[in-house]
Parts: C-alpha cells; structure tokens; sequence
C-alpha cells in the first residue's frame, strides 16, 4: 500500500480508521519532496510537523475536524504563508516574507489540513507552459525534456509524482486545468469570488481564482469545500443519464492530431454512458477573445508596472513583454474592454443556458519541449498562446471550469458550468470520470 499514490480523501479515510498516523505522512512526503527543488520553491517541516503532531492528537482523541484532518497537501508558492517566503516564482519578490497565511490556507489549516511546502511556478503566474529558468522548471510527469503547463506547474507535478496528495493553485487563463491535462490530473477552476484571494499574489484580480489540483474528482470536491468553510457537494449517484452537453466549435475542432483525436474518443465514452452531444457555436465566447490582451496585460502591468520597472533585469524575458504589453492601453480602453466583456458573458449565458455542459479538449496542444521554448521566441510565443487558448474561454466567461483526464497521457476533457454552479459540475464531473475511467 504505497500512500504516495493516494488522494486526501482515501488518506483521510484511513488516518479515520487508524491505519494511518499523520506524523508519518507528513515525514513520508517530506522526505520524498527533500531534494526536489524542480518541484518545490521550499518546503515548510516545522509547520508541517507541529501541524501533524496536532492532528495525531486529535485523531487519538476522537475529535478530528474532518475527514481530511491530518492529510498533507502542497501550495503554489504565491500563497502567503506566515513567516515563511512567498516570491511567486520571481527574482523581483526574493526574501518576500508575509506576516499572515492567505485566507484560503487559513481555512485549509483549521480544518486539519497539513502543509507540506510552496511549489514552482511560472513568473508571476503569467504563463501557461510552466518553464521558468529563474526559480525552477518542474519536469512533465512523462517526458522531463517536456514542460509540465502553468502556472501551477509544481502544484501539478508535485501530485503527478506522488510528493504530494493534492496541491493548491491559481488559475487566471488555464493555470490550474492545463498543469492538471498535462500531467493526468483533474484540476478545478472555481468561480471568481467563490473563494477568497486574499494572501494570494495577484496577477489579473478582475480574473483571478483558487482551485484544487488532485487525482480524483472527489478530492476536488473535498478541497473546495475546506477552502469554503462549507460542505462538499454530493457526489453520489453522480450520471450522465439525460446530461446535454454542448461542444464548442472552433475551440474543439480547431486542435493539433492527438488533443483531437483523445477529445472525439472522450466523447464517444460519454455517450455510451446517456449523455447528449451537440457541436456549436457561441459568437460571444469567439468574439471575447480579442479582449484577452488589454483584460490580461493591461491589468497585469497595472499591477506589477514599478515593481518590474524597477528591475526588469531580473525578469525571464518573455515573461517580461508579456506584460509590458499592457502598457499601450488607456484607461478608457480598459473600461470598455470591460463593458464588452460583460455583454459578452451575458450573451453567452443564454446561448448555453439549454446544456448542462460545455465541453472542450482542455489544450489545444501537447506539452512543447523546454530547450526549443529557451532558444525560440517565436515558438513560445505560438504555444503559450494555443496552450491557453481552450481554458482562458471560461475565464472570461465567468463560469466554473473542471478539467479530467482521457487515458490518453497529456490530453484533458473539460467542462464549463455557470458561475457559482461548482456542485453540478462536480456531479457531472464525477460521472464523467466514471465513464472514462
């Protein structure tokens, strides 16, 4: 029985039934993620062990605070930890050291949950490959010559190769779902609002989200809930009997042979299982896109223009004109992107509102290769921009977005629900898992 392979919530259940001591697992972790500075910025052993200790008396006692009490997980590394350095993968933050844990790991941490250290990211999160020569590149779960995606790309890695049983990241454009399809993980993008961002580096705030990178659907489910203070959604009796779901065109059919060809066999799967499928298109969700410059680098350079200015030398250099691209906008251009941008939600609510569903290959692309995007601007640019594609629709739609593997290595299936409808599509997701398991 290899607990390296486990979800929280199978170690919950088993720290519940006294086969497992969360002491051990949190040395069993720490040990395997010791020399893995690919994977974790840094890992936090002394939180880590107090915070085990306590949930081995409370087990012992009989007052756990929940299922997953005890149960060690990793967190990107722009979640403030207090005390503890928190740089967002970037030179321009070294030494950054909060006063206070971020208000999602303040949840987390109350209800048992073990903090085993900060994971690699993408420069400041604004990249969706996950290479970052200036902190640390994870390796991708199959091939190490791969990047893993980003932004949370240690988040993903960290679980992928058992160094950690779930791992917390952000997602702005993609940066929790496409780490999840590149490694084989379910990755869940929860509504902007639905969880606090407090303590959590920003990029885009207008965008910004917290989700769970975990193995199995139900430890998404769990871990939202923790992060809420609230229940997790019910997942029995989870179908696809009757599901209508919509696939959205060009997003689905314009992708490379081996996306395509995992996302068409995924759907086969989920028809064979009573779920309806449709192939459409939305104007708005089309149209949304040519925004994505202005909402994404606009705000972002806003944000982080006098830190990077200041030393922009210190920067990755893509990562760098990414967000110097912002500085061409007006005010007045924002605001109107804005404007449009909620015009364009509104109409893609009701366009969609007949399906349960819309369903999308979660990359338009396999993880490119890490040397090619270090020597050639012109291909990172091209696959940072596809990587993205699929996954940032949801972003500026508003809506919850879960990602599942195919079986096929690094191709994702993923679905979008309305903002706020994180319970339904967990069902549906848990249904979906089933049918392509």
């Amino acid at each position: 029985m290899d607990v390296r392979q486990m979800g929280v919530a199978e170690l919950g259940r088993g720290i519940g039934a006294g086969r497992f001591d969360p002491v051990d697992l949190a040395e069993t972790f720490l040990a395997a993620a010791a020399d893995r500075t690919d994977v974790y910025a840094r890992l936090t052993p002394d939180r880590a062990r107090a915070e085990a200790a306590a949930a081995r008396a409370r087990a012992k006692a009989g007052i756990r605070r929940g299922l997953l009490d005890g149960v060690p997980i990793s967190w990107k590394d722009l979640f403030d930890t207090a005390g503890v350095v928190t740089e967002a993968g970037s030179a321009l933050l070294k030494g950054r050291v909060p006063e206070t844990d971020a208000e999602v790991l303040r949840q987390a941490t109350l209800a048992g949950l073990v903090c085993i250290g900060k994971t690699n990211l993408s420069e400041l999160a604004f990249s969706g490959l996950g290479l970052n020569p200036v902190t640390g590149t994870p390796p991708n779960r199959h091939n190490p010559d791969l990047v893993p995606g980003g932004s949370s790309s240690g988040a993903a890695v960290s679980v992928a190769l058992g160094l950690a049983p779930a791992g917390i990241g952000s997602d702005t454009g993609g940066s929790v779902r496409v780490p999840a399809a590149w490694n084989d993980l379910v990755g869940l993008k929860t509504t902007w609002g639905r969880l606090s961002n407090a303590g959590v580096v920003p990029l885009v705030e207008r965008l910004d989200t917290v989700g769970p990178l975990t193995r199995n659907v139900e430890d998404a489910a769990l871990l939202l809930a923790v992060m809420e203070g609230g229940p997790a959604a019910d997942l029995s009796g989870a179908t696809l009997e009757g599901a209508h779901f919509l696939v959205l065109d060009p997003f689905a059919s314009d992708v490379r042979e081996e996306p395509g060809a995992a996302f068409e066999d995924a759907c086969a799967k989920l028809s064979a299982a009573g779920a309806t499928i449709e192939r459409g298109r939305v104007a708005a969700a089309e149209e949304a896109m040519d925004l994505s410059i202005i909402l994404y680098a606009g705000e972002a350079y806003g944000i982080w223009r006098d830190v990077i200015e200041a030393a922009p030398e210190k920067m990755f250099r893509p990562i760098l004109e990414r967000f110097r691209g912002g500085r061409e906008f007006s005010a007045p251009d924002f605001v109107d992107a804005l404007r449009r941008r909620d015009a364009y939600r509104t109409a893609y609510y009701a366009d969609t509102a007949g399906y349960d569903a819309v369903i999308l290959p979660t990359a338009a692309n396999l993880p490119p290769e890490r040397e090619r995007l270090l020597s050639d601007d012109a291909y990172y640019a091209t696959e940072n921009l596809l990587t993205l594609r699929n996954a940032r629709v949801g972003n500026l739609m508003g809506v919850s977005a879960l990602t599942l593997p195919t079986g096929v290595p690094s191709c994702g299936l993923m679905m979008f629900t309305p903002p706020m409808a994180e319970g339904r599509l967990l069902r549906l997701g848990a249904a979906a898992e089933a049918a392509l398991a």
